[in-house]
């Protein structure tokens, strides 16, 4: 069985968006939404392990990794525009139902596929996928208050997380010595070399501030959960610093059969801990399988 992945491009709307295929398209599929300030690359490993019984397809943001940047003026650079946008290359690629991936920024974009398309949703896999105001801890307060009362200070102020600092940060904030060994140094670089393209640091904090929709949509998502109950997979980092690991309590209540479990990462547990979070995704999607 082939192992290949592949390496794609197609127009969604007049937006060149790339993305990564590996494995038949006759095996279930999974789709993998990666987060900020990453790319599909954060997915190769996975992606390579598991196509040997599974279809896997991971794609760019546009802004981010391969994709197209920038965009055209007339695209909603919103996490719903996003979705939507993912939703076309979906049906563009002949995905009518898989599992999803919900990393950091996939939450807001997989989380509406979820409520827009139910029918397509085969079951849930969440690596630090925020959609509870648990998650979000005293380190959003400055941002929450920008949202509310933007001003052009405190915006000077916040902008300045998206930077090469900020973007190693995202890999190793928070981890203990004895982790940061295990983080890929080559991510961050290759991330903060594609984010800086021209432009993009401001549409990438005009994103970041759409996260208030995305918290106004936290009673939808919860009415999701409890009506659908997809298969879950919640996997979280103790050490976590974006989104406390006190939410992983909110996905046990709506989603009581979820399969939650806590390893002693941080923000990007599937780095550091690959061989865990592998097998756990392999023995989810194998028992969903089997059902």
């Amino acid at each position: 069985m082939s192992r290949q992945i592949y390496n794609r491009t197609v127009q969604i709307d007049g937006i060149d968006l790339f993305y990564r295929e590996a494995g038949s398209k006759t095996n279930p599929t999974l789709l993998l939404l990666h987060g900020f300030p990453t790319s599909s690359i954060a997915f190769k490993n996975l992606m390579i392990m598991l196509s040997d019984r599974y279809h896997l397809v991971a794609p760019d943001y546009p802004g981010f990794g391969f994709s197209q940047f920038p965009v055209p003026d007339d695209f909603a650079y919103t996490f719903a525009g996003i979705s939507a946008l993912l939703n076309r290359l979906c049906e563009t690629i002949g995905l009518d139902r898989f599992f999803i991936y919900l990393h950091d920024y996939g939450s807001p974009i997989g989380l509406r596929l979820c409520l827009d398309h139910p029918e397509k949703i085969a079951g849930i896999i969440v690596q630090s996928g925020n959609a509870h105001r648990a998650g979000m801890g005293p380190q959003w307060d400055e941002y929450i208050k920008f949202w509310d009362n933007p001003t052009a200070e405190k915006r000077k102020e916040l902008i300045k997380f998206i930077s090469a600092d900020g973007t190693r940060n995202q890999y190793f904030g928070g981890l203990p010595e004895d982790v940061q060994e295990r983080v890929s140094p080559e991510l961050w670089l290759l991330d903060w070399e594609l984010l800086k393209r021209p432009g993009n640091i401001e549409k990438q904090f005009e994103l970041n501030c759409d996260f208030k929709t995305h918290m106004q949509m936290f009673p939808a998502y919860r009415t999701y959960f409890q009506k659908f109950q997809p298969p879950a997979l919640v996997i979280w980092g103790k050490y976590e610093i974006f989104f406390s690991v006190e939410e992983v309590a909110c996905y046990a209540e709506v989603l009581p059969d979820a399969q939650i479990h806590v390893l002693d990462g941080g923000h990007d547990v599937l780095d550091t801990h690959f061989n865990e979070v592998s097998e756990l995704i392999r023995r989810f999607l194998d028992r969903q399988r089997r059902d």
